[in-house]
């Protein structure tokens, strides 16, 4: 048999062995670039579906805050002249004059009610509103909520033995806006303990509390 012959055939088998090798490789080489992604879109499909995951655009989703989906979380409204019933009366009850008074307003209303800082009080025809005890406020800058039947009070200091004494027929009080400095309602009569008053520039008046003998501290000694 010729040898360059044998050489031949078995150079031509080896040829067809490669060729069908490498055929193999590259089908199973392009079979897997057609599977999908499961790893990386996976993870890009689910991105898409998570509270607050960015949308395709760049920007975050935003989802509804609990405080969105009921209103005002929290917050009470301001008591109205409407639905408050207002009182004053001397104290000590026994006493010849007015001079210390306890004012009472009580919540007529059927839902709780904030009243803010302290009554604007005007004691017959003074030229400006009661001053404030400043250190008399339990809780400053935090309003005292009354619910429905229930009572807050100021204690009103008519005269403090200063000047220009002068007769009061009326008492009013107006009650405050949230903001210091600020009216929330319009001027209300408060029953007078007593036909006539004797002020003077002394006059004082504390905060709102619900406990009565905590606001009448601050002015029974003066």
């Amino acid at each position: 048999m010729n040898t360059d012959a044998r050489t031949d055939r078995r150079a031509s088998r080896g040829w067809r062995s490669y060729a069908a090798g490498a055929a193999v490789v590259t089908a199973l080489l392009a079979c897997t670039a057609c599977q999908p992604d499961v790893g990386g879109g996976s993870d890009k499909a689910g991105a898409s579906d998570r509270p607050g995951a960015a949308e395709p655009d760049g920007t975050a989703s935003r989802q509804p805050d609990r405080d969105d989906t009921d209103g005002a979380s929290g917050t009470v409204a301001a008591c109205s002249e409407e639905h408050l019933a207002v009182s004053s009366e001397r104290e000590p009850a026994s006493s010849k004059e007015a001079r210390h008074l306890l004012l009472t307003v009580q919540n007529t209303g059927e839902e709780k009610c904030a009243l803010h800082h302290y009554p604007h009080v005007m004691i017959g025809d003074a030229a400006a509103n009661t001053p404030v005890i400043k250190d008399s406020s339990p809780d400053p800058g935090k309003p005292v909520v009354i619910g429905p039947a229930e009572e807050a009070h100021a204690a009103l200091l008519v005269a403090g033995g200063a000047r220009d004494e002068y007769e009061a027929k009326s008492i009013t009080l107006t009650l405050h806006g949230p903001e210091l400095g600020t009216t929330g309602s319009e001027p209300i009569d408060v029953p007078m303990p007593a036909g006539t008053l004797y002020a003077d520039d002394g006059q004082l008046v504390t905060y709102w509390t619900t406990a009565s003998g905590g606001a009448l501290d601050f002015i029974m000694s003066k």
